[in-house]
């Protein structure tokens, strides 16, 4: 069997806390392969966040081990690490995380640019992926102009803009109505199947879990069988 687009063996993962360490994870083991989609869910403070986060390798985890198409990354420093995230991962945050003082063209071009785009193919890039997600009209306002399903489908936008191999989406739906939730899963879902990109979401919200071709539920730092 080939391995796995993304791989964490036994890890691991604490913080400093009055006292002792607070275990936030503890022995994960999960694989995600080619475009799968992957829900992981449970409840507040089972660590849900945290193992995006070492997902994403925005974490170093305190034992364990990432592998990322069979390779380990422990090894990595920060500079590789960066240039792993800037090629292949797409992060979604709950909260949009969209530079307010840029446009929703500029926000999806900025990735695009740290890659060593050119300014104007980065611009037409972002155009047509905003075309895509049906915001035409849209390119140059601010966020603040922006209803929150607007703001992320540019968060969106701007996670796939460099077609990257595996998208995380912590709580993508966590802040928008159930209206707008749906809009926004089925474009993500829409990405999975056309761009070939392995999706995993971190949610709360059982419908949308269920929606997804596998599911995961953690609690008290460990994935439950």
């Amino acid at each position: 069997m080939d391995a796995a687009l993304l791989a964490l063996k036994e890890v691991a993962k604490s913080f400093p806390s009055p006292g002792k360490s607070l275990i936030i994870l503890e022995s994960v083991s999960l694989e995600v392969r080619g475009t799968q989609t992957l829900a992981i869910s449970g409840p507040s403070g089972s660590g849900k966040s945290t193992l995006l986060g070492l997902m994403a390798a925005l974490e170093r985890p305190d034992s364990g081990e990432i592998f990322f198409r069979g390779q380990s990354m422990r090894g990595w420093d920060e500079d590789a690490l960066a240039a792993w995230r800037s090629a292949s991962v797409g992060f979604i945050f709950q909260n949009f995380g969209l530079i307010p003082s840029l446009t929703a063209l500029e926000n999806v071009s900025l990735p695009l640019e740290i890659l060593g785009w050119g300014l104007r193919a980065a611009a037409k890039r972002a155009a047509e992926i905003l075309d895509e997600l049906g915001l035409n009209g849209r390119h140059d306002h601010f966020p603040s102009q922006l209803s929150g399903g607007e703001q992320q489908r540019v968060a969106i936008g701007r996670a796939y803009a460099h077609s990257p191999a595996l998208i995380l989406a912590d709580e993508p739906t966590g802040s928008l109505d159930r209206d707008t939730a749906e809009k926004v899963l089925g474009t993500l879902l829409n990405i999975n199947s056309a761009k070939k990109t392995a999706l995993v979401v971190v949610t709360h919200d059982d419908d949308i879990a269920s929606r997804m071709g596998r599911r995961l539920l953690l609690n008290q730092g460990r994935i439950v069988p």
